[in-house]
């Protein structure tokens, strides 16, 4: 699944990002782009979870 994340734009923002996601699925691979703003994620999870979770960690997301 693919998600914009118009306020992520820094290595922290990434990180933050990835920890989130790996906070309620250790098994998920999480991509990152900087410069589409986009991120890429494998997950056994439902993508409304995963928008909740980056949405929490204080990035708000939309299905890209």
């Amino acid at each position: 699944m693919k998600f914009h994340v118009p306020d992520m734009s820094c290595g922290h923002c990434t990180a933050a990002i990835e920890k989130a996601l790996g906070a309620v699925d250790p098994k998920a691979v999480v991509t990152t782009d900087l410069d589409t703003r986009t991120v890429r994620i494998v997950s056994s999870l439902d993508p409304a979870d995963v928008q909740a979770t980056l949405e929490k960690a204080g990035y708000p997301a939309s299905p890209a």
